[in-house]
């Protein structure tokens, strides 16, 4: 090698794999795999519980708000016991005002069933067509036959009750269970997110905590609102069907008024199962009045109501409401639509203030500077910057 030439570069030096590198990255692959799976099949076998503790957390989040209320003038104890109180007399009462009415149209129906297949034979028989009908199937009198068995198979109703009543035992007991967590939440949920929050990096704390007091401002006005909004359209559906005489208008509001809970498609559903019930009852008129009713309400609500008992929520697209609702109700049934809103809103909320950290720690460096990785722990010297030649490192904090 003559004097000025250039050393030429060493070769990289091959080193061999370790076998034993290998086997132990296969057995913390397979290991994780089998971690996973257990996980996996844990959650699918806890899946009722874990509803539990998601339908509790939601009752927690929506009545925080009244507790917090009412504790400004009593002890919070009183506080959640008159909240849940009231929480437990809104359903009997609504079954106080649509059950009885039921069950009595119902025993009439079966009563009178007779006189009603009277009717429409007489009917068939004014009818030429009809009545040639009739004679060649025998509908008349196969009718006649069954309605005056009808009255006979009430007693039949008991032995189904029976069938169900685990069913009925069950429910009563999630219930029960659901208003039990969720009362330990409203009582010491503070505390426990607080602690929660202390857990976290000092950095982090702040943001955090005011990601969680935004879902729960969420959520409790949108369970807020959305009550206040179905006891409007219930209040009204009572007084449009009062004024056109169809029995039952309490009822049929309370219906209306939890279908209204529904986002998107409950009002349309309620609409109508009215609009049904209006064709028995003064047709035509009292269906042509209701149908047009229901159209100018849905179209009132949906730009004059909601928009202003839900101003204060969190604005969710039209297609994360309905993917929410349909995956609510598949997995958790009405309650799952129900809380379908608030739970997409609170995930929208945890997504916009997780973007916004990464925008805030997002520095802009010179080309070819790999931004180091954070800290593991506060008391840990921060890492180099992998600079390239020629390149000088950003000033620190308070440095000119």
């Amino acid at each position: 090698m003559s004097i000025g030439e250039t050393p030429p570069e060493p070769l990289p030096v091959q080193v061999p794999t370790r076998p034993e590198l290998a086997a132990r990255t296969i057995l913390r692959t397979v290991i994780t795999v089998l971690l996973v799976l257990i996980a996996v099949y844990l959650v699918y076998r806890l899946r009722k519980p874990i509803g539990w503790l998601v339908l509790a957390s939601f009752i927690a989040i929506a009545l925080s708000g009244p507790v917090n209320l009412l504790n400004r003038h009593m002890k919070r104890g009183l506080a959640i016991a008159i909240a849940y109180l009231g929480l437990v007399l809104i359903p009997i009462g609504l079954g106080a005002i649509v059950v009885p009415p039921v069950v009595r149209e119902v025993t009439d129906l079966a009563n009178n069933a007779p006189q009603y297949v009277q009717d429409a034979q007489d009917f068939v028989n004014k009818n030429k067509t009809l009545r040639k009908l009739d004679r060649e199937y025998n509908i008349g009198d196969e009718l006649q036959r069954k309605a005056k068995e009808l009255p006979n198979h009430l007693s039949d109703a008991a032995s189904v009750l029976s069938s169900v009543g685990g069913t009925i035992v069950s429910s009563l007991f999630a219930a029960i269970n659901i208003l039990i967590l969720s009362i330990f939440m409203v009582a010491s949920g503070r505390r426990w997110i607080d602690w929660g929050v202390a857990q976290a990096r000092p950095e982090h704390a702040p943001r955090i905590s005011r990601a969680l007091d935004r879902i729960a401002v969420a959520v409790g006005n949108y369970v807020g609102g959305a009550l206040v909004q179905a006891t409007i359209a219930g209040v009204t559906t009572f007084v449009v069907l009062t004024i056109l005489g169809v029995p039952f208008a309490a009822p049929l509001a309370v219906v209306v008024g939890f279908f209204d809970l529904i986002p998107l498609v409950g009002a349309t559903i309620a609409a109508v199962l009215v609009g049904l019930v209006t064709v028995f009852h003064h047709f035509p008129v009292a269906t042509i009045v209701w149908a047009i009713w229901a159209v100018v309400y849905q179209q009132l609500e949906n730009t004059v109501i909601q928009p202003q008992i839900q101003k204060r929520a969190v604005e969710t697209h039209a297609f994360a409401v309905l993917v929410s609702v349909l995956f609510g109700a598949t997995l958790f049934g009405i309650v799952g639509a129900l809380l379908a809103i608030p739970f997409a809103a609170s995930i929208q909320i945890a997504l916009r203030e997780w973007w916004d950290y990464r925008q805030a720690v997002r520095v802009e460096m010179p080309a070819g500077v790999v931004l180091p990785e954070p800290p593991l722990r506060p008391d840990e010297p921060p890492a180099r910057l992998n600079l390239p030649p020629g390149v000088e490192p950003p000033p620190a904090n308070g440095e000119s």
